[in-house]
């Protein structure tokens, strides 16, 4: 995986005028090369400096969330896996509101189309979707873009500093209300 990444970021450094336009067809091809979100917006920075790798990354990032969208549309079963895992990680009756879903987000082990998953069950239109994904993204895009050239020379307590801080912020910025449908509380007991 390592080397194909690099191989494609090379591809996409060499390619003039287009080099933009590649980046966020990676961006968008991502999920099926199993690349990292994180690793798209690290090189984003490296390749095209920490602002124009931020928004080429917004970009990338919010048209991948879309094209989720659309697929998981077409595509239901594949949606309801993802629904599945989230419900059986998280729980059933959890909800996040943009804002946590934007700090999770920057957090690289989890699952990027899980919470995108999370945006489609809070956010039921298309409209308030793509908002909530182009907010949602740019904390990400922004955070990594910039690190992208001195993240490597960050030790790893420091790595896990800024991830407890992470974590800290999501668990405070959480929705404190719990839905239950009226079928679930007063479920027949057997």
């Amino acid at each position: 995986m390592n080397q194909v990444g690099m191989e494609l970021m090379t591809v996409v450094a060499t390619g003039g005028l287009f080099a933009p336009l590649l980046f966020i067809l990676l961006h968008l091809l991502r999920p099926a090369l199993f690349l990292p979100v994180v690793f798209l917006c690290i090189s984003g920075g490296i390749l095209f400096g920490a602002v124009a790798g931020t928004v080429l990354s917004i970009i990338g990032i919010t048209a991948s969330s879309l094209l989720f969208y659309f697929i998981s549309l077409r595509f239901p079963k594949s949606a309801k896996r993802i629904l599945f895992l989230k419900q059986k990680l998280i729980g059933k009756h959890s909800s996040f509101t943009t804002t946590q879903i934007a700090l999770m987000r920057m957090i690289p082990f989890i699952h990027f189309h899980m919470l995108s998953v999370c945006l489609m069950e809070t956010n039921r239109d298309w409209k308030s979707y793509a908002k909530a994904s182009f907010i949602s993204s740019i904390p990400l895009a922004a955070l990594y873009s910039f690190a992208g050239t001195w993240l490597r020379y960050l030790p790893p307590a420091a790595i896990g500093g800024v991830m407890l801080v992470l974590l800290v912020f999501i668990y405070l910025m959480r929705k404190k209300e719990f839905t239950y449908k009226w079928e679930e509380f007063f479920k027949e007991s057997a």
